[in-house]
């Protein structure tokens, strides 16, 4: 390993030089830990007696080889203090660990796997001109064996059940929420005690290469969930980890996240090589498609406050991050999740961007959300909340979510955030679909949105699969299927997310009839989406569409079939003058293609 580069922060394999690494008679450690007086390796294979570990390099690592260490078998870092006081900790770049509350890092062989999915690497994109339409889940409560908590399907287990589902359902990629190594089922892995260990929840680390392995050759993309700012404060993990704050801040002020972790020092060059490598590891190892990062404003203001300003050390650590990783994965998505107006989030570092491929649209969540939570009566005062999400569009290359943030802690599921009673939230929550699917942007749904679930998420249980016996719940499931087929097949609605010309108001002066009419377009295809958020029938609206002779109906969300009023009869429609007039009925959206 190239140590000046590893102290300066432009290290992205540091994880091949330290933690456990097998040789042909037994597997050396290593570990950095400078303010340690003295290290003892204890593992399995010393029956937990204190091998010495000896100082290496410029006296800052520590390194032990173990003859007949193997695979499999749990080791820790005995470290000790100024005081002489010690600490077992598990190792920060170990390959595995075991299942919590136990707390020992696990030797792992990481080349025991081969992938087979060439084809897939070899064809991948960033999907700026493909759909990508990413159903987010929580690998441990998607669905379970049993109703026990801490009862979960293995990684391998999981594909053979979720990649039909996505295949059914038109879902071309998933989102898994923080597989790394966590402590506390509660935090749904984003306080993190092993960056480099696959969860033992659900498996080892061979299981998650095969999960994604299968996942690829079944042309599903896996894009992995990563949290850069902040690490639980377990004392057997990396805080206080060679005695002193080693990835984190010295002062509580900033050292402490508003979640209760350790936020990292990012203007150590140590972390930054941390955070780099354990990103790269994802990407080269597991042969991730991408990486969503957590909570990008708490890196780029201090404590995500914009009143206490930008931690520029920190931006520049995620913008040189962002640059080292794309020019080894080009292919490769990376993704903020982040509510700021800071600019350039999705320019490139060249430019002075963050270097993000795509940020999450949390804007346009909230307005769409709230416009939707409100009485019809009001929605011609905050018609435009619906409008204004396109007079920012074009600043980044934005995702269009519906996450799991948006079904918890008495927020309620997407469906219950639907105005009235129970019958009500069903044609409006098929509008709005109809409506996001139709925004330019990529899409982003939590699992149960599309089964229209009620409950909200709670990772000790899986879905209410149950909910599809009602016929309101299985029809809404259909509608989503459907809507999702048609997104992937139909280049209007994705093609052209990120050029001006691929979006256009026909019509967003409706106020009061809380109409929209808008056209999507890619090379010769167009598509015209048509909207009425209102409680009642709007009759006789004239829709104006240029160079148009003729509309024919891809999707109406108020069809019969998806529980709705209308019967599908393969309308088309003839425009005279440019102009057909349309019945639009409550709560409801249509898409025609235009010929």
């Amino acid at each position: 390993m190239d140590f000046y580069g590893f102290y300066t922060g432009k290290i992205f394999d540091a994880y091949r030089f330290l933690g456990a690494h097998i040789e042909e008679k037994g597997v050396t450690f290593r570990t950095f830990a400078p303010a340690a007086t003295r290290i003892s390796l204890i593992g399995e294979f010393s029956d937990w007696q204190e091998w010495t570990m000896n100082r290496t390099h410029d006296g800052n690592f520590w390194e032990c080889y173990a003859k007949n260490a193997e695979p499999g078998q749990m080791y820790k870092y005995r470290i000790y203090k100024r005081d002489g006081s010690f600490t077992d900790h598990c190792d920060p770049f170990g390959f595995g660990m075991e299942l919590r509350p136990n707390t020992a890092s696990i030797i792992r062989d990481l080349s025991s796997y081969t992938f087979h999915d060439e084809k897939w690497m070899k064809q991948r994109t960033d999907c700026k001109e493909k759909p990508l339409n990413i159903y987010e889940l929580h690998f441990g409560s998607f669905r379970k064996p049993s109703e026990k908590a801490d009862d979960w399907y293995t990684y391998t287990e999981l594909a053979d059940i979720l990649i039909p589902y996505l295949k059914e359902c038109g879902y071309n990629y998933i989102e898994v929420m923080p597989l790394s190594e966590h402590p506390c089922d509660e935090s749904w892995g984003y306080q993190n005690t092993g960056f480099f260990s696959p969860t033992a929840r659900y498996g080892t680390a061979q299981g998650l290469m095969e999960f994604i392995d299968l996942c690829h050759q079944n042309e599903i993309g896996v894009l992995m969930d990563f949290v850069p700012v902040h690490f639980a404060v377990d004392g057997y993990a990396l805080a206080d980890y060679d005695g002193t704050p080693l990835y984190e801040y010295p002062n509580s002020d900033v050292g402490v996240s508003e979640w209760g972790s350790c936020n990292f020092m990012h203007s150590r060059g140590e972390v930054r090589s941390f955070l780099q490598s354990a990103a790269n590891y994802w990407l080269t190892e597991y042969h991730a498609d991408g990486i969503r990062m957590d909570a990008i404003s708490r890196i780029i203001y201090w404590q995500g406050d914009p009143a206490r300003g930008v931690n520029s050390n920190a931006v520049a650590f995620i913008r040189e991050m962002n640059r080292g990783l794309k020019a080894m994965h080009p292919s490769a998505m990376l993704f903020a999740e982040d509510s700021t107006s800071y600019p350039g989030i999705t320019r490139s570092p060249g430019e002075g961007g963050l270097g993000f491929d795509y940020k999450w649209d949390m804007g346009w969540m909230n307005d769409t959300l709230d416009y939707f939570r409100t009485a019809p009566e009001y929605r011609s005062r905050d018609y435009h909340k619906l409008t204004f999400s396109m007079m920012y569009y074009y600043n980044d290359a934005y995702l269009l979510p519906f996450s799991h943030d948006e079904t918890v802690h008495g927020k309620a599921t997407i469906l219950q955030k639907m105005y009235g009673e129970y019958d009500d939230k069903f044609p409006q929550a098929r509008a709005l679909y109809l409506y996001m699917y139709a925004h330019p942007g990529k899409k982003l749904n939590f699992m149960g949105n599309e089964l229209g679930q009620l409950r909200e998420w709670d990772e000790k249980r899986e879905q209410d699969w149950e909910i599809l016996k009602y016929p309101l719940h299985d029809a809404f499931h259909r509608f989503m299927k459907d809507l999702n087929q048609i997104y992937l097949n139909h280049p209007a609605l994705y093609g052209q997310d990120y050029v001006n010309d691929g979006f256009q108001w026909l019509d967003c002066h409706q106020e009061e009839r809380c109409i929209y009419a808008f056209e999507r377009s890619c090379g010769l295809e167009r598509i015209v989406a048509v909207f009425n958020f209102s409680d009642e029938v709007q009759e006789d609206y004239l829709l104006t569409v240029k160079n148009a002779h003729t509309l024919k109906l891809l999707i109406d969300s108020d069809m019969d079939l998806y529980a709705g009023e209308k019967h599908d009869t393969g309308e088309k429609i003839t425009l005279e003058n440019k102009t057909a007039m349309l019945t639009l009925n409550a709560y409801s959206g249509v898409y025609y293609l235009i010929e």
